[in-house]
Order: C-alpha cells, then structure tokens, then sequence
C-alpha cells in the first residue's frame, strides 16, 4: 500500500510539470494568434510605379475634392498630413523613401485641394452634404474626387440599439434589403450631384468596405456583438458599390476590401486563406473601424494606383455624362 503511494507521487510530480508546459506554451501562443495585434513599422499597401511620375498629366485646373466619413478625412493616422487625402495631394515631410515624387501635385501643377467629409457620418449624410454645402465650381475646374461611403451604415449603432437604416448592425438580411435598395438609389443621387457640381467633368474614386474580421465575420474578435447576417449585408453593399459604378464611365473602385484582408482581427493567424507572410500587421485604428497610420499609407497608394491607371480620364473626359446616359443606369 505505502509502495503504491509512493509510486503514485513521481507520477502526480510529472503530470504537474508536463501541465505547467503546456500552460507555458498554450498562454502565449494564443496571446501571440488570438490577442495580440502589432501595428508594425515602416510602409504598408502595393508598390507605386515611378515611371507615371516623370512627367506633367496635364495643365487643367484640377480640384481634388474628398467627400464621405471618417476614412477620407483620416480619423485615425498621427498627423493630418499623414491621411489619405493629404498624402495623395503631397508627400508629407517624413514620406518613405519608396513614395517620394510619387503624389498628384508633382504631375498636376495646377492642383487644388478641399475636404468636406465628416467623421462619423453615413451615406444619407453624405447626399445632404453634396446637396447643402457644395455648390458648383467653375466650368473650367476638373473634379477628381475621392470617396468613403457606406462603412458607417453598417456598423453604426454597433448592436447598442435595434438596427435601423443607416445604423444596421444586427440586422437581418431581410430587415436590410430596403435600406440596401436606397443605398443604391443614393449613390446614383450622390454621383449624379458630383456631375452637376463639376460641369468642367469629373472622375470619381469610391472606395468599397473593408473587413476588419479579414472575411471571418466573428464580431467578438473586433469586440462587438455577434451578427449573423453581418458578412452577407456587407457583401450586398460592396456589391451595390460596384454595381453603381460600372454603369458609369467617370466612376471607378478602389478595392479596399481586399487590401485590407490579413490585416485586421486575425492578422497573426497564419493558418487563414487571406494571412499575409510579408505584413503580418493591423491596420487598424483603436476604434477599429477606421485605418492605423500604416492602413492610411495602403489606402493612399491603392487610390493613387487607380488614378494612375485611369489617368488619360482627366484629358478625355471634357464634361459630365449626359441626363439621359444618368437616367439609363438607374
């Protein structure tokens, strides 16, 4: 009897130690993949070509014009010249070696800048803003504008309140198929009011939504309640956003959704289809909704791409599409 115990102890002493291992093993890795979120260092997004830069684009009076929420007027990067909005207009003071040169004003020289988006504001906000604080510019001003919009609809009231149109969250796919028809509706009206305000002609560059769950859709992991129909409502938004512009000549997308993939709530997970060996980092601000400093650096070279890869736009396109063109898209 006295032996059995006896034998029992050594077992019980290594049973512990092998637990303590797996503690000291388990506790950190899950620190590491589920909780820990490292923002990184240096440049984040896609490669800029130099070659685009050489030379001038064109000697038009250009107004680089930002309308939409808090991603266009840069919630969320640590100086303003670091948003978006401003480093596609100018390389800040500190700009990374691979970015100098590379920003609008250096290749159109008669370039002017104005802002009108609103931290925090929704789509519905955004057509009362074109509608009741722009008016139009001079025919010999071309609009290049830059957009944000949608992004708030869904994610506003963050659960805290019943779903309704332009604070979505929780809602059901069915509850939000009306809200998503008028979203549609209200991009067209809000395009329609840039062409009208920009009679010299206009491009237009929309941002889609990203994911900061990276495509996973489990809401607690970016601290929120769950929402089951979350990922399919997005999706319906993106899609209304691409839907909209590519019935429109003067409209293109900058993908951010896709950008962002890998570098939200599961960055570090290097088991999932979108993790990114090269940049396993969060983009993401504290609020989570809106990008880090590093996330403004990829949103600005994805816009900048896209305008230079549609930049013989600002030489063709001399006017606004016509009434008719606008009816027919509808």
């Amino acid at each position: 009897m006295g032996r059995n115990m006896n034998e029992s102890r050594p077992r019980s002493r290594r049973w512990l130690l092998l637990l303590g291992v797996v503690i000291l093993v388990a506790v950190p890795a899950y620190i590491e993949l589920f909780l820990r979120r490292p923002v990184g260092s240096g440049s984040a997004g896609p490669k800029v070509a130099k070659a685009p830069f050489d030379s001038v684009w064109t000697d038009r009076k250009i107004l680089l014009f930002g309308i939409g929420d808090s991603v266009t007027r840069g919630l969320g990067a640590k100086s303003r010249s670091h948003t978006y909005f401003e480093r596609l207009r100018q390389n800040p003071s500190d700009e990374y070696d691979d970015m100098k040169g590379k920003c609008l004003s250096v290749v159109l020289p008669n370039l002017t800048s104005e802002n009108v988006a609103v931290s925090g504001s929704t789509s519905i906000e955004h057509l009362q803003t074109l509608q009741t604080r722009v008016t139009p510019f001079p025919d010999d001003m071309f609009g290049l504008v830059v957009m944000t919009t949608g992004g708030n609809d869904l994610i506003h009231s963050y659960g805290r309140r019943p779903p309704e149109e332009g604070a979505m969250y929780g809602a059901t796919l069915e509850q939000a198929e009306p809200w998503i028809v008028n979203f549609h509706e209200r991009l067209n009206q809000i395009l329609d009011g840039l062409n009208e305000r920009f009679p010299g002609g206009c491009l237009v560059y929309v941002g889609d939504i990203y994911d900061p769950t990276d495509g996973v859709g489990d809401a607690p992991s970016i601290f929120l309640p769950d929402w089951d129909d979350g990922l399919a409502i997005h999706a319906r938004y993106n899609q209304t956003i691409r839907d909209v512009a590519s019935a429109r000549e003067n409209v293109h997308v900058v993908n951010l959704y896709e950008t962002f993939l890998g570098h939200g709530s599961h960055c570090r997970q290097f088991w999932r289809a979108h993790y990114d060996h090269a940049d396993p980092h969060y983009w993401f601000y504290d609020n989570i909704e809106d990008p880090n400093d590093r996330g403004y650096d990829a949103i600005r070279r994805v816009f900048l791409n896209e305008i230079v890869r549609t930049r013989s736009q600002l030489n063709t396109q001399q006017t606004a599409p016509s009434p008719a063109t606008l009816t027919s898209v509808r």
